[in-house]
């Protein structure tokens, strides 16, 4: 196997500062992968039948609902080896919380169902210690769905640790999308 391409070098190397908040995020409980916009990382389209960009998120998918993950669609992973999805807030008051975490996802999967999780993903574990989707509870936070383009599939195991998992995506994020809902419908 060769090195890598001039272009995923500094892709790479442009995800680092995303790698050294997942280790501070590891450490202190705060922060998610890619709170910033690293340079050089393509972009994905994120978005959903269900709200848009900025809108709030419905009722069913909070933890006052019934109905599980909202369905989320996304363009622009082509290249990618597999896909990732991170679902986080961003209180600052009381600290980010990640809500979900899918990864190996197929790169020619494009929409994620109502309630479901893409066959032959896996799923890590978040910040409450559980795995699967923990819905939302804090009305007037944002909450954020962000889509990862990998370079390579995660040699991890279902239910890996939460920080083990982020830093595994931040260091092979080669696009980046994210659709956020304002707050709680």
């Amino acid at each position: 196997m060769g090195s890598p391409s001039k272009p995923a070098r500094a892709r790479r190397a442009a995800a680092l500062p995303a790698v050294a908040v997942v280790v501070w995020a590891g450490t202190s409980g705060c922060g998610i992968v890619g709170g910033g916009s690293p340079a050089n990382l393509d972009v994905i389209s994120v978005s959903s039948p269900q709200f848009r960009d900025g809108d709030p998120l419905p009722y069913g998918y909070s933890c006052n609902g019934l109905v599980g993950n909202p369905p989320l669609r996304w363009s622009g992973t082509s290249g990618a080896k597999s896909v990732a999805l991170v679902v986080d807030d961003n209180d600052s008051n009381n600290g980010a919380e990640v809500h979900w975490v899918v990864f190996n996802i197929d790169p020619d999967t494009t929409e994620l169902g109502e309630n479901t999780v893409p066959r032959g993903s896996r799923q890590g574990t978040t910040t409450s210690g559980k795995v699967g989707y923990v819905p939302p509870c804090r009305p007037a936070d944002s909450y954020r769905f962000t889509v990862y383009a990998l370079d390579a599939k995660l040699d991890l195991p279902a239910g890996a640790p939460l920080s083990e998992t982020l830093e595994r995506i931040a260091a092979h994020t080669i696009a980046r999308g994210r659709l956020t809902a304002t707050n709680i419908q």
